[in-house]
């Protein structure tokens, strides 16, 4: 279950126009926190990524999985929408107790590695990597849009003092 706090954050987003990924962006992050924290562990960032978007997509992020994901995955994200609608229709079904308590001690078996700065940046590098330019820039072209008058300024205050410094 996401923190209340999370959920909140994403609800924030969402009104703020942000995109669906920006939004599963939070569960992600908070999963990222539950693994540092030892809460529990994770094979790989990919994993604990996948976990967030799991969660995210079940507090009702409208995350669609990529054009080239597998079946298995785009099977697992049907599933999780399925389950965001259930939710929200107060016919939700609970976890058996034997399958959660199996499914949380795997993942305290696993290390914290996965949730490591370096571990995280080089998934990060790898994924942007697969992107297309024309992709990176639509995002980036939405991202000044959503971000108001104020936040522009403020990115262009930063980029202008970002940019004397290397000069200088």
């Amino acid at each position: 279950m996401p923190d209340r706090k999370t959920t909140a954050r994403a609800a924030r987003d969402r009104r703020e126009g942000k995109s669906a990924s920006t939004q599963a962006g939070e569960y992600v992050r908070e999963e990222i926190e539950h693994i540092r924290e030892g809460k529990h562990g994770a094979r790989s960032a990919k994993q604990a990524i996948a976990i967030g978007l799991s969660k995210a997509r079940r507090a009702g992020v409208k995350a669609t999985p990529s054009k080239t994901a597998s079946a298995a995955t785009k099977k697992k994200a049907a599933q999780d929408t399925k389950a965001a609608k259930k939710r929200s229709a107060g016919t939700a079904t609970k976890k058996s107790v034997a399958r959660k308590r199996a499914s949380t001690k795997a993942l305290k078996r696993e290390g914290t590695a996965a949730a490591s700065k370096r571990a995280v940046s080089t998934q990060a590098r790898k994924s942007a990597a697969k992107r297309t330019s024309a992709s990176k820039s639509a995002a980036a072209k939405k991202a000044a849009h959503t971000k108001g008058a104020a936040g522009r300024k403020a990115a262009a205050t930063k980029a202008a003092r970002t940019r004397a410094k290397k000069a200088g």
